[in-house]
């Protein structure tokens, strides 16, 4: 089956990918991975966010065509525009990043954490992620697609999904949540021949840990994780990438645990 196909020069089918949070961190490493792999990006971030526009341009700076798409997907009355922005620019979308999510307002005690922040949470890690999931997801199976190509979903999770950390129940509720979406979204996609896959990243070395980075760099030099070292953002785009072209098609709902060996049941 085709579809109206985006096409670099030379005639060949390219990939097109919509990443979310793609102005710094994981976000950022996913997009000129994926550049590199040939794919066409929109770049997902927030209004007013500079960072957005130094992604696009770093990507560009690949070859491959890149273009900003900016909106909160918390706002889910905004997903199909943001969806209809990025193919226009790129083509139809192949692939779809989840990376965007908020951490906690303030580290403390469970016993003290407010709605304000439990709802934050949800609304973007959770919902504002699920809902735009369905709708890029809609749209796949609404319309013919190239077999050359494979399609996926790729959810960058948290290792929190499954590991407790008390000093932010609400971020691993929230991500806990995502984690099952992903199963769910894969289940309901196989038989369409969509993949759907979940990264739980560990401690990465982003703006999101630098807070606590001299912490995590003492606690992993005491042992926290059998890899004694921080990941980096580029260890989490290599496996976006693995996913996104298909090497790894047939793990289609399964999590990948990218932590450093950190959830590893050990004693």
């Amino acid at each position: 089956m085709t579809g109206r196909d985006s096409t670099p020069a030379g005639g060949a089918t390219r990939p097109a990918a919509l990443i979310t949070g793609a102005a710094g961190g994981i976000g950022r490493a996913v997009a000129l991975a994926l550049a590199e792999a040939g794919f066409a990006l929109a770049l997902n971030g927030l209004d007013g966010d500079d960072g957005l526009d130094d992604a696009v341009a770093a990507v560009a700076e690949t070859g491959v065509p890149a273009i900003a798409v900016r909106g909160d997907i918390a706002a889910i009355g905004g997903h199909e525009r943001l969806l209809d922005a990025a193919e226009l620019a790129v083509g139809p979308l192949t692939t779809l990043v989840n990376n965007a999510g908020v951490s906690v307002l303030s580290r403390g005690d469970l016993l003290a954490v407010t709605p304000e922040s439990f709802d934050r949470c949800h609304a973007i890690n959770t919902r504002g992620t699920f809902f735009l999931t369905q709708a890029f997801a809609r749209r796949l199976v609404a319309r013919p697609r190239p077999a050359a190509l494979h399609h996926a979903i790729v959810t960058v999770s948290s290792s929190n999904a499954r590991a407790v950390s008390v000093a932010r129940g609400e971020y691993c509720v929230s991500k806990a949540g995502l984690a099952m979406a992903s199963q769910l979204f894969a289940v309901r996609l196989a038989p369409e021949g969509i993949g759907a896959y979940d990264v739980q990243p560990g401690i990465i070395d982003t703006p999101m840990t630098a807070v606590v980075r001299d912490d995590y760099t003492r606690r992993i030099a005491e042992g926290l994780t059998p890899a004694p070292r921080m990941g980096q953002p580029e260890d989490i785009a290599e496996i976006v990438v693995a996913l996104a072209t298909g090497r790894l098609a047939f793990a289609t709902g399964q999590t990948i645990q990218a932590d450093g060996g950190l959830t590893i049941p050990r004693f």
